[in-house]
């Protein structure tokens, strides 16, 4: 997917012009603490808006409709880091969003974002995924190139249900994070092609449960 493409696709998605407009402070906001942090892949520098915009927005569509009455906790982004995909999930919908970062740079870093584009639809958590304790199950939890699938299971299970959706973008060797989860894992498991990427992937997850466990 080409920048061009990336911006056709969000268009495509009825991104409102204030969306854009938010995006578009993210991504000057991102390249510009690059001179102090590496968030992202220096190389995937000039693909900002493929490799990490659209490939963050293209969980939306996968999510449940956000509902505010459920009692169950909103989006949880595991090892936020530059703030994706959780925060282009707030800039692109109504959810309540929980940004997990255990490292102070970054927490610092994405604090900065959210007071910029005034995004009042995010928390941050500072501190580790396994010292989050939420009142309710997440009905979503993300987790962008944060670990493996059998240790993020292991790590953020006490988070969720079974009706909690977990997202995961996969490079291309998903199906073997598959495989090695379902070594102790049961699920709902199936999978979606990245729209960014031919050889990526999706893992959309529920009723996750470790083996033995009813």
């Amino acid at each position: 997917m080409t920048e061009e493409e990336a911006r056709a696709w969000l268009a495509c998605h009825d991104v409102s012009r204030e969306a854009f407009a938010r995006l578009n402070g993210y991504v000057a906001l991102l390249l510009d603490e690059m001179q102090h942090q590496n968030l992202i892949a220096q190389s995937t520098r000039d693909h900002v808006w493929a490799r990490h915009i659209v490939d963050s927005a293209q969980l939306l569509p996968l999510a449940p409709a956000p509902k505010m009455d459920t009692g169950r906790a909103g989006w949880i982004d595991l090892g936020s880091g530059a703030g994706l995909p959780g925060v282009i999930i707030a800039i692109l919908s109504p959810w309540l969003v929980t940004l997990v970062e255990s490292r102070r740079r970054r927490i610092d870093f994405l604090a900065h974002v959210v007071a910029e584009l005034r995004l009042d639809n995010v928390r941050i958590f500072a501190g580790k995924v396994e010292t989050l304790q939420l009142e309710q199950p997440a009905t979503v939890i993300s987790a962008r190139a944060f670990a493996p699938m059998p240790r993020l299971f292991a790590t953020a299970h006490h988070l969720a249900d079974a009706g909690s959706f977990w997202l995961l973008p996969k490079g291309k060797s998903w199906q073997s994070d598959i495989d090695d989860a379902a070594k102790d894992w049961h699920g709902l498991f199936h999978v979606e092609h990245s729209v960014t990427d031919p050889d990526s992937a999706v893992v959309v997850a529920r009723s996750v449960r470790r083996k033995g466990r009813r």
